[in-house]
């Protein structure tokens, strides 16, 4: 137990990865967690091992947000759940355009909406934003869509901390490099080549050390305020330089 002036908590993304592992976390902290997702199979299993309040509903819903949001009293708000895709800006559709934008930027700029004038009210409150290394740095390789939709989070999470300043009310945002989760295993469609692609030769962060990056915000005393963690394996590092050469030039 902590003495975090917290009790209830809302998850999104709840039911897998980073997420999961998060409403493990705060559940482990005596704060009440409610995970919302789409998935209810995987959120009544999470919720029989966790004790956590499953939701099944998508963070797309704007009307079932809204109704599940008038009957709580939101404490901390996670703002977890995300899509990415393959591709850059010349190979994405107008699908894959609306779906990242929908569920990374606008759904997160919605749930807030929905949750903050009651933290507003009652002088308590964090919104943590997961966000990502994609937000911050270009890198060949990476979904162009999906950058900007993360670089939209670190906009909104600064943002915010204006908007509530001078109350009691803290902002975080946690920007992971590569966590070893599903996302993976959908952008390629094979879990298992993901696997062999991406982790076996690194050593990459697990949704356990987001979630503790998340649960040292969250539990810190009031007085402080985490507002901002970039979180990288210890042998990944981002940035750095490329220089095309004349001739190398695409034609």
């Amino acid at each position: 137990m902590s003495n975090t002036p917290y009790r209830t908590a809302l998850v999104t993304g709840a039911s897998s990865g980073i997420g999961a592992a998060i409403v493990r976390r705060l559940s482990e902290s005596g704060i009440e967690v409610h995970a919302l997702a789409r998935d209810a199979q995987r959120l009544e299993t999470l919720a029989s091992e966790t004790g956590c309040i499953p939701h099944a509903v998508s963070v797309s819903d704007q009307a079932g947000l809204k109704a599940l949001i008038a009957s709580l009293e939101i404490d901390v708000l996670v703002n977890n759940a995300g899509q990415s895709r393959t591709g850059n800006i010349t190979s994405t559709t107008p699908e894959d355009i609306d779906a990242l934008v929908d569920v990374n930027l606008r759904a997160v700029l919605q749930l807030t909406r929905l949750v903050v004038p009651g933290m507003i009210e009652r002088n308590r409150g964090h919104i943590v934003n997961i966000s990502s290394i994609a937000g911050h740095y270009a890198f060949a390789g990476g979904n162009t869509v999906y950058h900007t939709t993360k670089a939209g989070v670190h906009s909104l999470s600064q943002q915010l901390r204006c908007d509530l300043f001078g109350r009691q009310i803290r902002v975080t945002e946690v920007s992971p490099a590569r966590v070893e989760t599903e996302v993976f295993g959908r952008l390629i469609g094979d879990m298992a080549e993901a696997k062999k692609r991406f982790f076996d030769e690194y050593d990459s962060l697990l949704p356990e050390d987001i979630a503790n990056s998340v649960a040292f915000a969250v539990l810190a005393p009031q007085r402080m305020n985490v507002s901002f963690m970039e979180v990288l394996p210890t042998m990944q590092v981002v940035g750095g330089l490329n220089f095309a050469k004349k001739t190398s030039a695409p034609g």
